[in-house]
């Protein structure tokens, strides 16, 4: 039988850990909880479950996440955030794969995301296909912070499971400009140390109005009601908010 070693990062996460390791717990052998020294109750949650729970100092999603892999005991690795659950379909579909045991690979699943009590099925935000089940010998995470992905080796055939991991992403619309603003300073600090520029006119005036009308008419967020408006209308507040920190980065430090 596979065995199987979640894994989850956390920082003052109490109010979703509890329901994301009960959803680990059907399919994985360990769970290890690498936590940036919350000050809540995380810890007793993680411990709750017999999670093996690591404090380590955070430094960026990316390096967490792999410190996170370099903490598994077993190779195969299945990698959730906090505010993520395996659905029922996707918990059977995991177990499928640990009865047949296999060698090296990696599996797919889309992640249906809720926002305000609302399941988002357009705007952009589905089917969001997630690359979460791997054997670390054949990849890693990778991509630019704070959006991350797990990068495999090119050979590797990436397989699709079915059902959904389900994301819990905001519970008020305040929980999600907060967010913009933290992983947008984030996100131009990250593109102003890899050399990039802003063009006034393209990014930051046109671009946002742009985006907004692909999710919201062209992706059809419209039929997911007043939460896609909003949804789209972030999106787009998200890419002005980015670009205009690193214009000003430009600006400042030059």
């Amino acid at each position: 039988m596979l065995k199987i070693s979640g894994l989850v990062i956390t920082y003052n996460e109490e109010s979703n850990l509890e329901d994301c390791l009960k959803s680990l717990k059907p399919v994985v052998d360990e769970i290890v909880v690498v936590d940036s020294f919350s000050a809540d109750n995380t810890e007793e949650i993680a411990k709750r479950f017999g999670a093996r729970f690591i404090q380590n100092r955070f430094e960026g999603h990316i390096q967490q996440k792999n410190y996170a892999v370099d903490q598994a005991k077993f190779d195969w690795v299945l990698s959730l955030d906090a505010d993520e659950r395996l659905s029922d379909e996707l918990i059977a579909e995991i177990k499928k794969i640990k009865g047949q045991n296999p060698d090296l690979g990696a599996y797919k699943f889309n992640r249906l995301s809720n926002y305000c009590g609302s399941w988002i099925r357009h705007c952009g935000w589905y089917p969001d296909t997630k690359l979460r089940l791997w054997n670390k010998q054949i990849g890693k995470w990778g991509g630019v912070n704070p959006h991350d992905s797990v990068i495999i080796q090119p050979s590797v055939e990436v397989k699709k499971l079915k059902g959904d991991l389900l994301h819990y992403s905001f519970y008020t619309v305040g929980q999600h400009l907060q967010q913009i603003n933290k992983f947008t300073t984030i996100a131009a600090q990250e593109s102003y140390n890899r050399g990039k520029k802003t063009n006034f006119l393209l990014h930051i005036v046109l671009y946002p109005f742009w985006l907004f009308l692909k999710n919201y008419i062209l992706k059809r967020g419209f039929l997911d009601g007043y939460f896609g408006f909003i949804i789209c209308i972030n999106g787009a507040f998200y890419k002005y908010q980015k670009y205009t920190k690193l214009y000003t980065l430009g600006k400042t430090k030059n």
